[in-house]
């Protein structure tokens, strides 16, 4: 009678262990973000969670490869349900962005037109299960026949490059959108640190990286060098910890007020013209502008906009913007954010430094974040605050 052989899974080592517990952090957070849609249905929480999940879920081969379930169970047909869903990954990445840079977004019956191609990939890979499993001898066989000689020879290959093509072009589009928000904010808000959301930024950086990683490693292994498997473990383990960030900052960070701002206001882009060119209106709208701000310093409040600066001026918001743009030759951010330099500047020339700290001081000029006030303040003085600082106190 022969001995039987243990199982040696689950096998927790120096590889399994962490990206066991890494991929079970990210479900919980999947998890998290899905009640919070079903409480609040916030549109971004449900997209965000299912790209955790399915990001998570691809680990998940590997993982349970480098626990040894391959080696222990020589017949598992978990290769057939381990699906790669990368297909739906660049559109859930455009559109989660996109959920939280659209005001008021909705998901339309013509959007699904994205994740078509998951769809009947996935009908693909439930076809040739049925059909490997109604072969002889199935049983006895980890991989049927479809799986050796048409899945993995020709489908997974071509799905690959697929992969790579369509990753790249929505990383295109989603950066695109991205930066169009980030600038289109620049004509309606004066405080856009916590708009422009440096989060979505950090979210389009880890995908890009592990993207850009992973063609790299692909190169690799297909023109210069095998990689074994340990080598390969590193993209799995970059991943892993990449989606514990994302759940972690994606969950805390509100990106719902976002979805609620304005933009239905037309605003045209800076116009540099001669003062002589400016119209009769324009000159007339400036210096009521010039004077309001001088006198009633309506930028001393961070939370001003486009909209707020109309209704106490007066002026309609699509005029108003005409105005600070070709009139004052800056977009609204800048325009505002030049009043509050220069609050800054005439408090420290009157030494309130040594009543205030230099951020205390930035908080009663108008503005609402030390990131944003450093920023500002080089981009329209060239220098930064504290240097500006020292130069007053050694004329």
């Amino acid at each position: 009678m022969p001995i039987p052989i243990p199982l040696e899974f689950p096998s927790f080592n120096l590889y399994s262990t962490p990206l066991l517990l890494l991929v079970l952090q990210a479900f919980v957070f999947a998890f998290l973000l899905l009640g919070r849609y079903f409480k609040k249905k916030y549109v971004s929480a449900l997209i965000l969670a299912i790209l955790i999940f399915i990001t998570g879920y691809h680990r998940t081969t590997y993982t349970i490869g480098f626990m040894d379930w391959y080696d222990t169970y020589r017949t598992t047909k978990i290769n057939y349900w381990l699906i790669a869903l990368s297909l739906a990954t660049g559109p859930l990445l455009y559109f989660y962005v996109k959920s939280i840079t659209t005001s008021n977004f909705r998901f339309r019956k013509k959007d699904f037109i994205h994740f078509i191609p998951v769809g009947i990939y996935v009908i693909y890979k439930i076809s040739i299960f049925v059909y490997d499993a109604a072969q002889p001898g199935f049983g006895d066989t980890q991989n049927g026949y479809l799986k050796v000689f048409l899945d993995e020879k020709y489908v997974n290959p071509l799905i690959g490059i697929v992969e790579n093509l369509q990753m790249l072009l929505y990383l295109a589009f989603t950066i695109q959108l991205y930066y169009m928000y980030r600038k289109k904010i620049q004509q309606f808000f004066s405080n856009t640190y916590s708009l422009e959301l440096n989060w979505i930024r950090n979210f389009l950086f880890i995908y890009s990286f592990l993207f850009l990683y992973s063609v790299f490693q692909g190169v690799i292994d297909s023109i210069i060098t095998d990689l074994h498997w340990t080598q390969r473990w590193w993209y799995h383990f970059f991943t892993a910890v990449a989606i514990i960030y994302i759940g972690i900052k994606g969950y805390f960070t509100d990106t719902n007020k976002l979805n609620n701002l304005n933009f239905s206001v037309t605003v045209k882009e800076n116009t540099t013209l001669q003062p002589t060119e400016l119209s009769e209106d324009i000159l007339k709208n400036k210096e009521k502008i010039q004077e309001f701000m001088e006198n009633e310093k309506p930028f001393l409040n961070p939370d001003l906009n486009l909209t707020e600066l109309s209704k106490m001026l007066k002026i309609p918001a699509p005029t108003l913007s005409d105005t600070i743009n070709t009139g004052f030759d800056k977009n609204f951010n800048d325009f505002v954010n030049s009043y509050r330099v220069r609050a800054v500047q005439t408090m420290l020339q009157e030494g309130k430094q040594q009543q205030l700290s230099l951020l205390g001081i930035a908080y009663e000029c108008g503005f609402n974040s030390k990131a944003t006030f450093n920023r500002v303040f080089k981009k329209l003085t060239t220098t930064s605050p504290s240097q500006y600082l020292a130069s007053q106190n050694n004329p």
